[in-house]
């Protein structure tokens, strides 16, 4: 089987988490009735959270020739003889223009039919939403084959899937939760923000406002900063089973304060310290290379803790790290709680099950009683929201 490549194959980072398999075709027949048979086209769109006809008939309208769409066969022919680089080549174009964020280059996009016959790319990574060229002429048999809704599906299907996740294409925004048509991210975020209102001590949150997210870069905070961090990692929690590696630990989030290294740098230095498979590694990460600017930097980092993160250990470290980071390091900025929680479980960092039992009770395995105990309070709102989408879903089932 192929190794997976970057669906943005100008991105050489091996981190990148969007994957997808390459083309793979078989050209067949001779004279007159050759063909070209793409062997994995519903495999690729799958991966790109597109119906596989879209990428058959983008092939044709490229190369000006016919096409043959069976799904219910998984046959897709074009015609003519054509190898898979070439073919591989064209998909980057499909991926650039109906896949892509044309803002943030994310993959992680849903359409949007709009009534006046036009088509956006809702993106779930920055919120925009981007223009599909109303020219091509995928985009007219878009118009006439819309993609079908996701129904009874806890998160709906997009490019996030990767090459093994369930998809489905939503043509109207995803839904994280119940496969509602229209109840995606920006609705959630409404419905959080309205929860969270009620709360005494946290206020608001999830505005997405440029001067609220403004980092003070003077001597002086860049100063207290490095001070928090260092008060930060100097109690690391070191009652466990990895208390050996101690050092370990220390050095890696010291470096990675000073340096400022890559996501791949990063990963090499645990290799290199024999703790990249420690789930402690996820705490002392995630109090190192997020700042208060948290939400916007989850994506960034996104490819190395999900190389990280391979079990609910790794979940619950990944929990402490922000605890510890946000409760302590970065008080003021609890009330973003439930956004960065969010964050983490759109990108399946963290998984229902373990956020609700972190957040069923206070501890102090991380941070002091009433700081545990303030977090989770300002996660509330999230957390309510996961299970009342759990109970929609079983509902949906029965």
């Amino acid at each position: 089987m192929a190794q997976p490549i970057n669906i943005r194959r100008d991105n050489k980072d091996p981190f990148y988490r969007y994957k997808m398999p390459p083309i793979v075709c078989k050209v067949e027949g001779r004279g007159n009735g050759i063909k070209t048979a793409v062997v994995n086209t519903a495999d690729v769109a799958k991966a790109l959270s597109r119906p596989p006809s879209y990428v058959i008939k983008f092939f044709g309208f490229e190369l000006g020739a016919q096409t043959t769409v069976n799904e219910k066969d998984d046959r897709f022919l074009v015609n003519g003889a054509h190898d898979a680089p070439k073919l591989q080549d064209l998909l980057d174009g499909f991926i650039s223009k109906f896949v892509l964020c044309a803002s943030c280059k994310n993959p992680e996009t849903d359409f949007v039919l709009l009534k006046d016959g036009n088509i956006t790319r809702d993106c779930k990574a920055c919120g925009q939403r981007t223009m599909v060229d109303p020219r091509h002429k995928l985009t007219s048999f878009i118009l006439k084959n819309p993609p079908s809704t996701a129904k009874g599906k806890k998160k709906a299907a997009t490019a996030s899937a990767n090459v093994g996740g369930n998809s489905d294409v939503n043509g109207n925004g995803s839904d994280k939760a119940n496969g509602d048509d229209g109840d995606d991210d920006d609705e959630l975020t409404k419905r959080i923000n309205a929860e969270a209102a009620d709360l005494p001590e946290n206020g608001t949150y999830g505005e997405d406002d440029d001067d609220n997210w403004a980092v003070d870069v003077s001597e002086e905070a860049v100063k207290a900063r490095q001070k928090e961090l260092e008060r930060s990692l100097a109690v690391l929690d070191v009652n466990d089973e990895e208390e050996e590696d101690g050092e370990a630990y220390n050095e890696l989030g010291e470096w990675i304060s000073k340096e400022e290294p890559s996501d791949v740098e990063i990963y090499k230095k645990a290799v290199d310290l024999g703790i990249a498979d420690k789930h402690r590694t996820v705490q002392v990460l995630a109090q190192t290379i997020f700042t208060e600017n948290i939400v916007k930097e989850i994506p960034e980092h996104g490819g190395l803790l999900g190389k990280l993160v391979t079990s609910k250990n790794h979940e619950k470290a990944l929990l402490g790290g922000i605890e510890r980071l946000i409760g302590l390091t970065y008080p003021d900025h609890i009330k973003d709680i439930p956004t960065i929680l969010f964050k983490f479980y759109d990108a399946d960092l963290l998984s229902e099950d373990v956020i609700t039992k972190w957040g069923t009770k206070a501890s102090k395995k991380y941070v002091d009683k009433e700081t545990s105990k303030k977090v989770r309070k300002a996660a509330k709102p999230f957390i309510d929201w996961l299970e009342e989408a759990e109970s929609e879903s079983e509902s949906d089932e029965e």
